[in-house]
């Protein structure tokens, strides 16, 4: 495909600049943002539609979150279709173009909002979660186009809301739209770049446990004289705490896949990320409870309920060996649950993704399988359409508590070719001349 990579070479700063226009564009909004990825999609000669939706209206397969946890607001999910000449495969290109709300008081040394390039960085909000996927779908489209080449499958591209459980693509999907393949395009933080092949991701349940006590039957202010005759939900926490540990090392000696436990050693993990008191916080107060939250990774295979389930029992069990939990058991409530998948590396869009990374990168990509609940799951749980990731080398990602949010902008650029290089390869293409 040596016309993609020269086209994709002369295009270069044109793709650039296009990713800092979005960044630009962010101060009018996400509308704002959409309308314009819709006018470049209508440009490149695709048919596009805006889809309004309420992502709780949407009924998904083996995933759920709760209420709360949900984007509650209409949004828009912008979908082109480019369609083909005839005579290739389909596949969905999707990206977010939403963010994590912006901080005014945000102590980036860059302005969030300009797009700065600074020392071959380009920097801007949300630039790396996930303006860059969006950005690259319009510039691959674009390097055909001025290599003179047609698809011959359909390429469908989807701007699809993602954040607080915003399921743009789930509505898309569940929706009517299908392909025979689908890409998620997001850059990646693990140091590789484009050489990175997301085709793996562990699914994760997300709970909360609520651990009762009993106060001590005083109008005193302080408990501690009194601490004898009431039950500390802090010691009945380190009782769930001991099933839940339990539950973690029995899940561990049984529970295997081959990439998880070639990568990290394991291939499910139960974290217990935070545990407080739902008290006034005085050292002399008796806490009414305690409140652990938790989330346990598994892999592809597993099912979601079942892993539910095992999480149910475990508590229910040590509640039942304990006097005071027996009458007064700890609550449990799920917040959100997603299930596994993955692409296997004799899948016919992994040959062609590796194809096309070796080509635009002139290196073989590598597997990730750690990105636990990573969007490539969608389209395979909701719709059996097999799916990859990938996305170029990025850093300081606010979502994760970052300042000066940054993608790479030569690898930015090596993305474009990639991926322009796989709708070659699993599309195939015609000339136009």
């Amino acid at each position: 495909m040596a016309r993609v990579q020269r086209a994709a070479e002369a295009g270069g700063e044109g793709a650039v600049a296009f990713l800092r226009e979005l960044i630009r564009l962010q101060s009018a909004g996400e509308a704002a943002v959409q309308a314009r990825l819709a006018e470049a999609f209508a440009a490149l000669g695709c048919t596009v539609e805006r889809r309004r939706y309420r992502p709780a209206e949407i009924r998904l397969r083996d995933e759920f979150a709760a209420d709360a946890a949900m984007a509650a607001e209409e949004r828009e999910a912008v979908l082109a279709r480019l369609p083909g000449t005839g005579g290739g495969r389909s596949v969905i290109f999707f990206a977010h173009p939403d963010g994590e709300p912006f901080q005014p008081e945000h102590g980036w040394r860059h302005d969030p909002l300009a797009g700065d390039l600074d020392q071959g960085r380009i920097h801007g909000w949300g630039v790396a979660d996930d303006l860059a996927g969006v950005a690259t779908m319009v510039e691959a489209l674009r390097v055909l186009e001025d290599a003179g080449l047609r698809p011959k499958g359909e390429v469908i591209l989807a701007s699809t809301p993602s954040k607080r459980h915003a399921r743009g693509v789930h509505a898309l999907l569940h929706g009517g739209v299908t392909a025979d393949a689908a890409v998620y395009l997001h850059p990646a933080e693990s140091g590789i770049g484009m050489r990175e092949v997301k085709a793996l991701a562990a699914g994760q349940l997300v709970f909360r446990v609520t651990v009762p006590g009993r106060l001590p039957d005083t109008n005193e202010p302080g408990h501690t004289a009194f601490a004898h005759v009431a039950v500390n939900p802090v010691d009945k926490a380190m009782v769930v705490l001991a099933a839940l540990r339990a539950l973690d090392a029995r899940r561990g000696a049984r529970v295997h896949h081959p990439a998880l436990d070639a990568a990290i050693g394991r291939s499910t993990n139960l974290l217990v990320g935070d545990m407080r008191t739902l008290g006034d916080g005085r050292a002399s107060r008796v806490a009414p409870a305690v409140q652990l939250s938790c989330a346990l990774s598994f892999p592809p295979g597993e099912k979601l309920a079942d892993v539910q389930a095992e999480v149910e029992a475990a508590i229910a069990e040590a509640a039942a060996a304990d006097p005071f939990l027996r009458e007064t058991p700890p609550r449990l409530e799920f917040l959100s649950g997603v299930t596994g998948a993955e692409v296997t590396l004799d899948h016919p869009l992994w040959l062609a993704t590796s194809e096309a990374v070796r080509r635009g990168t002139g290196a073989a990509p590598e597997i990730n399988p750690l990105h636990t609940s990573s969007d490539i799951r969608n389209p395979m749980v909701q719709s059996g359409i097999p799916c990859v990731g990938l996305g170029p080398l990025c850093g300081d990602l606010t979502q994760n508590g970052g300042r000066d949010e940054w993608v790479d902008a030569a690898d930015y650029r090596r993305g474009v070719a990639v991926v322009a290089g796989l709708i070659a390869l699993w599309c195939d293409v015609a000339r136009n001349d």
